[in-house]
């Protein structure tokens, strides 16, 4: 198999980190971003010229543009475009400032969507390409504390499967990855929390046992890393899949229940009809 090029956001740590190693380590050859590229200095010593790092803040529209570009001009083309950057907002809905709520949407949505946009000219241009959008069993289902957060995922979701329509002609694949729970630092350093209301207190406590029990066994992220590569290499890769073990479960039930109520109430979307 010919050697792929990757272009990486959010390189710094937890998956992006360990896919770029494992891109790197295979023979191919990456672009990874990172607000702070000194923290890929131990990749660039052991791998060289194979490593692209680049400094960029996703939610910088041009500065997106500009990082793809550079990348596709430096390596002379793009084969895996991830857009992997983005972090928690922690804090239930009533909490969430206004602040609070826009930079989230910036990072995860709208950081992807300038990243994607930015590369689909190139990628139309060489007839193929692959998008992997990184989202979270959170972009299917919805939990208490995270709300904001899956609000962003959700509208990932969305954005990700009507562009996998639009450009299976032009030979482009289009993935969306729904971790659960994996041993990152993502509820840790890399979280942000809202200012918690009283008023909440004894709900937040049940929401973080819920929380608890969901992670009970969290997954391993370097283990993750065979896992993208055997999506990548795929020669019809899903438009979904899940990463541990957790998420067909959640998503089962979740669904299982919505069916059950649309079906429950057919009869009000029959008198809705006319």
């Amino acid at each position: 198999m010919d050697p792929k090029t990757w272009f990486i956001t959010g390189a710094s740590r937890g998956f992006g980190r360990e896919w770029t190693v494992a891109a790197l380590e295979r023979g191919d050859r990456v672009a990874a971003t990172a607000r702070d590229t000194g923290t890929l200095d131990d990749l660039v010593q052991r791998h060289g010229d194979a490593l692209l790092p680049l400094r960029l803040d996703v939610t910088d529209r041009a500065a997106d543009f500009a990082a793809v570009q550079q990348a596709h001009d430096h390596f002379g083309r793009l084969d895996v475009v991830v857009n992997n950057a983005g972090y928690g907002q922690f804090g239930l809905i009533e909490e969430i400032s206004e602040e609070e709520a826009r930079a989230q949407l910036e990072t995860n949505v709208f950081g992807a969507l300038w990243v994607t946009q930015a590369a689909l000219p190139l990628l139309r241009e060489q007839g193929s390409g692959h998008l992997l959008q990184v989202s979270s069993i959170g972009g299917i289902s919805a939990f208490p504390n995270i709300g904001i957060y899956n609000a962003s995922k959700w509208a990932l979701e969305g954005f990700s499967q009507a562009l996998a329509q639009e450009v299976a002609d032009f030979g482009i694949k289009v993935t969306i990855i729904e971790p659960g729970g994996f041993d990152t630092d993502w509820g840790g350093a890399s979280a942000k929390h809202a200012t918690p209301l009283p008023a909440y207190d004894a709900f937040r406590e049940k929401a973080a046992e819920q929380r608890r029990a969901r992670v009970a066994s969290p997954g391993d992220p370097t283990a993750s890393a065979a896992a993208v590569l055997e999506v990548v290499d795929a020669e019809e890769p899903p438009l979904r899949v899940f990463f541990g073990t957790a998420p067909l479960g959640i998503a089962r039930a979740d669904y299982e229940a919505r069916l059950a109520t649309w079906e429950r109430w057919q009869h009000v979307a029959e008198v809705a009809q006319g």
